[in-house]
């Protein structure tokens, strides 16, 4: 039997459909368009936006993407031809209102509220881009470093008791995934959208 996701809009696009693991909690707003895959334990917030239409996008395991966070990606262009993709690994935290446009997001990144990554940038695992941070085309986070600013700048690296507090916000979007997915079970026993 196909897992309900009520409220949520999920819509194939020229011949892709999204793939979304049965453990990924979508909840009602949020609208994913095409290639996308979203991997096991993943929570994809109220009201977000993930659209592969002119390429993929690729969410690895226990990922959350925060309320009203716009993930899109860019199609091929002259010396790119195979476009910028976005990808996105495990244990990454994206906070709300972020936009994640045709990038790389390693395992464990962390992206601020209301921040910006633009094409061709890579968040080394560890690295964090600060809230209302603009990362610009094609620049790089290292791993265990902190950039701010617009557009962001190195600003230091990340002890490691901030990388546990990233570690725990996963563990802890994860529970709370379980809980809303509960409630709206709960409030849908029929299962219908």
């Amino acid at each position: 039997m196909a897992v309900q996701r009520p409220g949520a809009t999920i819509l194939p696009f020229h011949g892709k459909v999204p793939q979304i693991h049965d453990s990924a909690f979508i909840a009602p707003g949020a609208r994913i368009i095409g290639d996308v895959t979203i991997g096991p334990d993943s929570s994809i917030w109220y009201n977000c936006v993930l659209r592969g239409d002119v390429n993929r996008i690729v969410i690895g395991a226990r990922t959350n993407i925060q309320d009203g966070t716009v993930v899109h990606c860019d199609g091929p262009v002259e010396g790119r031809p195979d476009g910028f993709p976005t990808l996105i690994g495990d244990d990454v935290l994206i906070g709300h209102m972020a936009m994640i446009h045709g990038c790389t997001l390693e395992d464990r990144a962390f992206v601020g509220l209301s921040a910006t990554v633009m094409n061709a940038c890579t968040i080394e695992s560890d690295g964090m881009l600060a809230a209302g941070a603009m990362l610009s085309p094609g620049k790089r986070i290292g791993a265990r470093q902190l950039w701010m600013g617009s557009p962001a700048k190195y600003a230091r690296d990340l002890t490691g008791a901030a990388l546990a507090d990233m570690q725990a916000g996963v563990a802890r979007y994860v529970e709370n995934s379980r809980a809303h997915l509960a409630a709206l079970a709960a409030a849908n026993p029929d299962g219908a959208a």
